[in-house]
């Protein structure tokens, strides 16, 4: 029996009695529970495999709850909540004292964003409490962007994935921290670095961190198919370094016009946007080819190119 439904008013009853729902946003599904069930948040974490150093996003209906759940926010902070709320931009902000530090691991800091989807937006405003939601897959594991990912992770660990549809966006939200007040860039995502910048001046980037992470996305290895996936520049030059190998190929936009090939092109009109959208779902499809090899192709470094890339880099053994 399928735990696919669309049925918000049970996703509250699960979610008020402290069990875990996976849930649609428009960046990627997230595995869900009460932000203020030690019950709950333990179940994120075993459930995924995910270490407790790697702290959690928290998921917020409005603007409007933000005073509730942070001490404190930048001037540039409250521009990027006016300008990108709903939507794919997570905040890193001091903390209040009600946020259990489990969902921080530890830190003073809280992520935080107000996702873009219908579904779940409904959903929130029928909680009583925020919801805590990484992705909803096994810990380094490609994130799912449709229901159908979500019950194949997980269909005998939760009770309930409540569809929403494909994900639009299709990778993750962009996580911006703050250091004096000044915005820094710490997870690559769904909105632009130059979006950000149209916003708010020029941003840095500090996206890596494998020692306690500032943020969740942050580690060298994630995102990853179980196929063993390359990122290159040349496709058709990859190719020829893998004969008598069943390959795997995802492009951006030309095809390589090869029989022999199992490809994915994310985007025949080479919209970055579409690419991205396209991105995950590619990738899950081409990991169930029982493939020798997967090769992807480098994006242009400008616009969600950088984003898409990143995720590439992680989920690949070399480049």
């Amino acid at each position: 029996m399928s735990i696919i439904s669309k049925d918000i008013q049970k996703a509250v009853q699960l979610l008020t009695d402290e069990q875990l729902v996976a849930i649609p946003t428009e960046t990627v599904y997230g595995l869900a529970g009460n932000i203020f069930s030690e019950k709950a948040i333990k179940s994120i974490f075993s459930t995924k495999k995910r270490p407790f150093f790697n702290p959690l996003i928290v998921h917020i209906p409005s603007v409007a709850i933000l005073d509730d759940i942070v001490t404190h926010i930048p001037q540039k902070a409250k521009l990027l909540a006016n300008a990108f709320w709903p939507g794919s931009m997570t905040l890193v902000l001091k903390k209040s004292s009600k946020i259990p530090d489990l969902i921080t691991a530890g830190k003073d800091t809280v992520a935080v964003r107000v996702p873009n989807h219908p579904t779940t937006l409904a959903l929130l405003s029928n909680l009583d409490f925020p919801l805590a939601a990484p992705s909803a897959n096994p810990f380094g594991s490609i994130s799912p962007t449709k229901a159908k990912h979500v019950e194949g992770y997980f269909k005998n660990a939760i009770k309930m994935v409540l569809d929403g549809g494909s994900c639009t966006n299709g990778i993750e939200s962009t996580i911006i921290g703050f250091e004096n007040d000044e915005p820094i860039i710490y997870r690559l995502g769904a909105l632009s670095l130059e979006d950000i910048e149209a916003v708010v001046g020029k941003v840095s980037v500090k996206n890596k961190k494998e020692d306690k992470p500032d943020a969740p996305g942050m580690l060298a290895r994630h995102y990853a198919p179980k196929t063993r996936t390359f990122l290159v520049n040349d496709v058709a030059l990859e190719v020829q370094n893998h004969p008598n190998k069943k390959i795997g190929v995802l492009v951006f936009h030309q095809s390589l016009q090869d029989a022999a090939l199992t490809e994915i092109v994310l985007s025949k009109k080479g919209s970055m946007q579409e690419a991205a959208s396209n991105l995950y779902a590619s990738m899950h499809e081409l990991d169930h080819q029982n493939l020798d090899v997967i090769i992807a192709e480098r994006f242009p470094e400008e616009g969600l190119g950088k984003s898409i890339n990143d995720r590439l880099q992680r989920a690949t053994f070399s480049s």
